[in-house]
């Protein structure tokens, strides 16, 4: 390289560069002291909700870890070690942005070829309602599919799936707590339409909640 070139070069890199365009929250952090994003409140449902909506998962296909979502400050927390010798057959969330009776976000079991790690979020489509009895309270869940994964990504409904996978499913949520002496009961699965309506509801109790705080 010739002197004037280097010389060029150089002057060519010094220039000043435009400045990357920050978004509002690190602009709001920068300017005073704010929270970390939190993934129940400040993650959007998706345009598309109820029917594929995202989910932020918490538990990992395959693990004995009751991983959960502290919901003080965002972040997923270790609950428990399952006292029963089972594992969570499919990866399991929330849907941001819901509630539900007992002030929790709407639980999700995601059906996908992969375990994925607590704290990302992914794009779900509810094939189907499990309706739950946990400590003779309900606790139903929603069951979905992975909207970008490529062997799930065309089920609309829970009829689609094997016989087994559903006898997995309940076997799974009957048995967890037993170890615990806590009573589980899972009632029969119901179409998409019904988890539809569910995820519905959930989001206009997430919605007044959310007025009736503005309000204070």
């Amino acid at each position: 390289m010739s002197e004037e070139t280097y010389e060029e070069t150089m002057e060519t890199s010094q220039s000043p560069r435009p400045a990357p365009k920050l978004n509002e929250r690190i602009l709001s952090t920068l300017s005073r002291r704010s929270v970390a994003a939190h993934p129940w409140h400040d993650l959007e449902i998706g345009p598309e909700a109820p029917l594929v909506f995202n989910v932020v998962v918490e538990i990992t296909k395959g693990s004995k870890v009751k991983y959960e979502l502290d919901k003080k400050t965002g972040l997923i927390k270790v609950d428990r070690i399952l006292y029963s010798s089972v594992v969570y057959p499919h990866n399991y969330g929330f849907i941001p942005r819901t509630l539900c009776e007992d002030n929790d976000p709407l639980d999700v079991l995601v059906l996908m070829q992969e375990p994925v790690l607590p704290g990302c979020f992914l794009r779900a489509r509810a094939i189907g309602l499990m309706p739950m009895i946990d400590q003779g309270e309900m606790d139903d869940k929603i069951i979905a599919v992975c909207a970008d994964d490529p062997e799930y990504k065309h089920f609309t409904d829970i009829k689609q799936l094997a016989p087994h996978r559903l006898s997995e499913i309940r076997r799974f949520f009957e048995d967890y707590k037993k170890n615990e002496h806590k009573e589980v009961a899972v009632n029969d699965f119901l179409p998409s339409e019904k988890a539809h309506e569910a995820i519905q509801y959930s989001m206009d109790l997430y919605a007044e909640y959310i007025l009736h705080t503005l309000r204070r």
